[in-house]
């Protein structure tokens, strides 16, 4: 009798376990189920692009960049290419971007990427992400108090001719040699000039090198 007694409350015990474990695992999967996460409130939405050349305008570029972006999509879309001007325009597109830091959801929204050597891309986001924009805080939620450049004018100063060699590929491409100054709406110290190398790869035009 004494064992029977035993193994009831045994039994009894461990059933109870049961439905305590069962009920703790369900609360949990409830709760977190329920568990309401902020969803972005600050997202980029693509209004154009060009053609087959990966250039795009979304709602979170500035006029400034809006303005430029047309000139280039005219030009692109031309029945005959104007290789100056499209260089100088990239160039433009590529220092607005990337020295426009406000309208960066976080350091990982790296600006200018889309005009620059595709092979060179990956690179060239972790240089960005590492150095100028290492403490862009994150806006997501639209709630960034952190002030951040941004371009409010560009000028090219000189463009040329130029050849440039990748010695990955070993190869050396036709391309041209940039240099541009520009301002910014509040001077923080950042650049404001430089020099861009640009390569011609099957009729279009990637950026290499800034310096």
């Amino acid at each position: 009798m004494k064992t029977s007694k035993k193994k009831k409350v045994i039994m009894f015990i461990i059933i109870v376990l049961i439905v305590l474990i069962g009920l703790g695992i369900f609360l949990y999967m409830y709760f977190k189920g329920n568990k309401k996460v902020d969803a972005p409130a600050i997202q980029a939405t693509i209004l154009n692009s060009i053609g087959d050349y990966g250039i795009t305008l979304s709602d979170m570029d500035t006029e400034l960049y809006k303005k430029e972006y047309e000139t280039l999509k005219k030009n692109l879309e031309s029945d005959k290419i104007d290789y100056e001007e499209y260089a100088k325009s990239i160039s433009k597109l590529f220092v607005i971007d990337l020295y426009t830091i406000d309208n960066k959801i976080n350091k990982y929204d790296v600006g200018g990427y889309e005009v620059v050597y595709p092979k060179i891309v990956d690179n060239y986001k972790l240089n960005v992400e590492d150095t100028l924009y290492k403490y862009v805080e994150d806006n997501s939620q639209g709630k960034r108090d952190q002030i951040l450049p941004e371009v409010s004018s560009i000028e090219v100063k000189s463009i040329k001719s130029n050849k440039y060699t990748i010695k990955s590929e070993d190869t050396t491409y036709e391309g041209y040699k940039v240099n541009l100054s520009w301002k910014y709406k509040k001077n923080m110290g950042y650049d404001d000039e430089g020099e861009i190398i640009i390569i011609k790869v099957d009729n279009k035009l990637y950026i290499v090198e800034k310096n």
